[in-house]
This record gives structure tokens, sequence and C-alpha cells, in this order.
């Protein structure tokens, strides 16, 4: 009976010193792998922002130098439809956060400038086209 009692007891003592043992080595492998998995988690997490992003804000950088461009040239030429859509794409930009926001702000203003130049030279002529020349 004795001899039962002590296998038990030391079986016993061995379950609970391999638990113990697996325990500490789930630990230090655990430990170690940690750091490595929180950097490749970061370095994703980075990696798909910066595929994101760059697109869109190239997007509404676009639309700033379109609007700028569009509002520029329509100040000479087609000034009623270059005008509002320097406007729009000048109030998209700026909406979306354009990094050039400068630029989509001289889009904007020369948008409403080609409206009124549109304006005053309607009212000039009494007419709805204009020529340089009278």
């Amino acid at each position: 009976m004795q001899l039962i009692e002590e296998r038990e007891t030391k079986a016993e003592e061995t379950s609970e010193a391999t638990t113990q043992e697996t325990t500490q080595e789930k630990a230090i492998v655990t430990e170690a792998a940690a750091p490595q998995v929180e950097a490749d988690v970061e370095a994703e997490t980075r990696n798909q922002a910066q595929a994101r992003r760059p697109v869109g804000r190239r997007d509404t950088d676009g639309m700033a130098v379109a609007s700028f461009v569009l509002g520029l040239v329509g100040l000479l030429v087609l000034n009623v439809f270059l005008g509002p859509i320097a406007i729009v794409l000048a109030s998209l930009a700026l909406w979306r956060g354009t990094a050039r926001r400068g630029r989509a702000l001289l889009g904007l203003g020369l948008g409403v400038a080609d409206l009124v130049v549109l304006g005053a030279l309607i009212a000039a002529d009494n007419t709805f086209s204009w020529s340089i020349t009278g």
C-alpha cells in the first residue's frame, strides 16, 4: 500500500514539475515572440495606411491644381463653364483635406472671379457672349 502511495505522490510531483516547466517555456517563448509580433502588426498597419493615403492625397492635390488652372484660364475664355468647375473642384479638394490648400483657395477665388468678370461683361454688353474687339 505504501508503495502505491509513494508512486502516486511521485507521479503528482512529476506532473506538477512538468506543468511548471511547460508554463515557464511558454512564457519565455511568448516574451521572445511578442516584440516580433507587435513589430509585424505595426509594420502591416503602417503599410496599409501608406498604401491608401497617397492615392487620396494625390487626387485632392490634383483637384486643387486643376481648379487653379481652370480658374485662371476661365478669366480669358469660357468663364461660364470653367468658373463653376473651378469652384466645385476647389471645394471638393478643401473638403477632402488637400495638402495644397493655398492652391485650392486660389482656384476657388479665381472661379468666383470668372463669374464676376462674366457678370460685368454681360452687364456692359447686354448679351451673354462677349468679345475683346468690342
